[in-house]
């Protein structure tokens, strides 16, 4: 394995200018206001990630969750998914989602497109059901440490790891691996990234993971 490259999910694989997956879900399950402010708050630094899985998840109590993964075939994603992971594959990169987006989320992109995963929050779920609980929570430092942990895994160091990103929540892992790119980034984002890209082709990032991984031998 060469290198593994992290990727964010809402605001990176998620098209740009949609809701967030959270609110994108919330929004089937008839609480988008709430689940949507909640996550304004965090983007403000008001809330923790923590606090805002706990809002969203009340929400899901009593839906099944085969209801939920069928659900996901509809959220709107950038195009070039498929060729980027291909890309990586073909480099003999590892392709890994770091995300605050729920486990059902990336366990089912993980499925559709071909990533590795890296954990998590988790929902509840008990006999084919939500329970509306929070089983694991998560922070943007556990999404740090858990994709680090991947890479260890597989002896990689932090420096030879790439990662792709749009907001606070990748800051700590932008901090410690070798390139960034800001994807359709915040302000935030952009100004610590080694790279800052805007588009609706996430095929238009490879260059750029290319000339990070040409500054550093793996």
């Amino acid at each position: 394995m060469g290198r593994v490259v992290f990727f964010d999910v809402d605001g990176t694989l998620r098209a740009a200018g949609t809701p967030s997956t959270g609110a994108f879900l919330a929004g089937r399950k008839g609480d988008f206001e709430r689940v949507a402010a909640a996550e304004s708050a965090y983007a403000r630094g008001e809330m923790t990630n923590q606090q805002v899985s706990d809002v969203d998840a009340t929400g899901f109590a009593g839906l099944p969750t085969a209801r939920v993964d069928v659900w996901l075939d509809e959220l709107p994603l950038i195009g070039g998914i498929d060729v980027v992971v291909g890309h990586c594959r073909q480099r003999d990169w590892l392709p890994v989602l770091a995300s605050l987006a729920w486990t059902a989320v990336t366990e089912h992109l993980a499925r559709r497109f071909g990533f590795a995963l890296s954990g998590g929050p988790e929902l509840e779920a008990v006999e084919g059901r939500y329970t509306g609980r929070v089983l694991t929570p998560w922070d943007e430092h556990d999404k740090r440490d858990a994709a680090l942990a991947v890479a260890a895994e597989h002896g990689i160091s932090p420096s030879a790891c790439l990662a792709v990103g749009d907001s606070r929540s990748h800051l700590p892992l932008f901090a410690v691996v070798g390139g960034s790119v800001a994807l359709n980034a915040s302000a935030a984002c952009a100004a610590v990234a080694s790279r800052s890209l805007v588009t609706q082709d996430l095929a238009d990032v490879i260059p750029l993971l290319e000339a990070l991984a040409a500054r550093s031998a793996p």
